[in-house]
């Protein structure tokens, strides 16, 4: 059995958010190809994550965090080295990701735990993972000439494998503002790719 660990970065509601539209329909596909796995939920916003303190830096980085799994912070680095599986959904908001998600990376950017520094330089620990990340997008930013423009996909890519994931997939849904534009469409055909990738994933 694995364990499914689907993290959601956006205020609104999974009937408001395109993004959420596209997550919760593979989510409810995954489930039915693996019904035998745990999923578990984590709503960002509803966890309030915020940005770190002092204090809890200096806890993270200290020699007793191994033994701190009830932590405000490092309870969420815990529970995110032992899922076995992520889903990520997020909007794309100005060129980047939410903040709050960004902020949660920095929860489980824990050196020891998610990663490690060698005489190489730094090595991620959680192997044999895999990943999704789920990407709404106002304009088109995955493909020239503005693809250097996405600091959202990349970032969340990169930080996914930073941490040892080598298997992770992109589904994004883009151009959702662009005027003319068949949204519903689009926001569909993410929908058929994330149902395609479920079943496999």
């Amino acid at each position: 059995m694995a364990k499914v660990l689907y993290i959601k970065a956006n205020p609104k509601s999974n009937e408001e958010s395109r993004t959420f539209r596209i997550s919760e329909h593979f989510i409810k596909e995954y489930k039915k190809a693996h019904p035998e796995d745990e999923i578990i939920e984590l709503d960002l916003y509803k966890e309030n994550i915020h940005f770190l303190s002092k204090e809890e830096i200096d806890t993270i980085m200290s020699e007793d965090k191994y033994n701190l799994k009830d932590h405000p912070v490092l309870k969420y680095t815990f529970q995110f080295v032992e899922a076995d599986k992520y889903v990520i959904a997020t909007p794309m908001w100005n060129l980047s990701i939410p903040a709050i998600l960004k902020a949660y990376f920095d929860y489980v950017s824990v050196t020891d735990i998610t990663f490690k520094y060698t005489e190489n330089g730094a090595v991620g620990l959680l192997k044999n993972k895999k990943a999704v990340v789920i990407m709404t997008t106002g304009g088109e930013y995955l493909t020239p000439p503005f693809d250097e423009w996405d600091f959202a996909s990349k970032y969340a890519t990169s930080m996914l494998k930073f941490f040892g994931v080598e298997d992770v997939s992109l589904i994004a849904a883009q151009r959702l503002d662009i005027i003319g534009e068949d949204v519903e469409k689009l926001v569909s055909d993410a929908m058929k790719e994330a149902e395609q990738l479920a079943k496999q994933f």
